[in-house]
């Protein structure tokens, strides 16, 4: 039986790959196009999480992620009917892939000894980057630089972290916690319509 950061990873990497096959897509990408988009948004924030960490790449080390980002491709050609055709099917892995990254960008800079701090920043990272290099590929502008809020609720869950093992919660009750406060504050805030300010230039 996995522990729940090995099924982070891997849902996580499902999920996010599952998100950048469906934006692949829309612009008539192949199957290898498409595929190629979602190993990048799903191994993307980690190979620069790891990079910063001074630490092998993941997926170098375990050819199950580049196996489930295949699967994710498979998934999508066999439900495509449903997968394609529903305009709220990149959110919502969207936003399930950056609720797991969170966690387990925080979980393993905590474990090289890190301070909660830089944790939260590595959890961001390995929860955006990759989003941002799919972005990047479909020439698309990237969403976290969009008014919508993204970034923040990883920084909202790496918070959430925190104050979860200040409360001495299990790990595993802190990192369900984490990456459910992440998802919930994604969806809020595009129910809402919730945005960071604009920032403008000279009018």
């Amino acid at each position: 039986m996995i522990d729940f950061i090995t099924f982070c990873n891997y849902a996580g990497t499902f999920a996010f790959a599952i998100s950048g096959i469906r934006l692949a897509s829309a612009k008539q990408f192949d199957w290898f196009g498409a595929y190629v988009v979602g190993l990048v948004t799903a191994i993307g924030g980690g190979t620069v999480r790891d990079i910063f960490l001074n630490a092998t790449p993941f997926w170098m080390e375990e050819a199950a992620y580049l196996v489930v980002s295949g699967l994710a491709l498979l998934f999508v050609i066999t439900f495509r009917k449903y997968v394609i055709k529903l305009n709220n099917t990149f959110f919502i892995f969207d936003a399930i892939g950056l609720g797991l990254f969170v966690v387990t960008g925080i979980y393993k800079t905590l474990g090289f000894g890190y301070p909660m701090w830089v944790a939260i920043v590595m959890g961001t990272i390995t929860g955006s980057v990759g989003g941002i290099l799919r972005d990047i590929l479909i020439n698309e502008e990237p969403l976290i630089f969009r008014k919508d809020i993204y970034a923040l609720t990883c920084v909202l869950g790496g918070v959430v972290y925190y104050f979860c093992v200040k409360m001495s919660m299990t790990m595993t009750l802190t990192q369900i916690v984490t990456a459910v406060s992440v998802l919930v504050a994604r969806l809020i805030a595009v129910k809402f319509h919730l945005s960071v300010p604009v920032l403008k230039g000279d009018e």
